[in-house]
């Protein structure tokens, strides 16, 4: 008979995405991930079946956590102004740089390793970027200054802002000084102005 599970699947995820988001994909060694995890060699085998699969899972889960909640900013009807709805994004990434986390953004730092080689992990990624890019193309329809633009040109300022924000979050993580950061930011408050 099989012994069943001791420990929580989704806190396992929730502490594998710790390490990955800390080390990278490359970076983060087995024995990186055993400990970050609290579980055995043969707990993680079994639950998750290797590596891979298990940064797929976190990728999954960090859609849920990190990039949920930035598409549910860029929604918010809370915020009437579409662009300030994104400007709050960037300055958010921002915020946490200046509080201490240079972590950048964990699909941003997918994209620019494993993505590169394995179709799987470049799926996980573009599934996340293209939730945010989507998102901000419901702020700029909330925009004024944005909202008579065709169709074609929104997907295009779109898609030149989640390169911002891709650009801002990658700096971050390769610790650039936050003046440079925050002109960046600035950058984009001006196009968006």
């Amino acid at each position: 008979m099989a012994r069943p599970r001791t420990f929580n699947t989704e806190d396992a995820v929730e502490k594998a995405m710790q390490v990955f988001w800390t080390h990278g994909y490359e970076g983060a060694s087995l024995p990186d991930l055993l400990e970050g995890m609290g579980l055995t060699r043969g707990s993680l085998y079994k639950a998750f079946t290797d590596k891979k699969t298990l940064f797929l899972k976190v990728l999954e889960h960090y859609e849920g956590q990190a990039v949920d909640s930035g598409v549910a900013v860029l929604e918010s009807a809370d915020i009437p102004n579409g662009a300030d709805r994104i400007m709050t994004v960037f300055t958010g990434a921002y915020r946490a740089v200046t509080e201490g986390d240079q972590r950048g953004c964990l699909l941003c730092t997918a994209a620019a390793g494993p993505s590169t080689y394995d179709d799987e992990i470049a799926h996980a990624v573009s599934k996340g970027l293209g939730a945010l890019r989507d998102g901000i193309c419901v702020a700029l329809q909330a925009s004024p200054k944005h909202e008579d633009m065709s169709d074609e040109a929104q997907g295009a300022l779109a898609d030149m802002l989640i390169a911002q924000y891709m650009g801002l979050r990658t700096m971050a993580r390769a610790r650039i000084d936050t003046n440079t950061l925050r002109n960046a930011v600035r950058s984009v408050g001006v196009m968006l102005a």
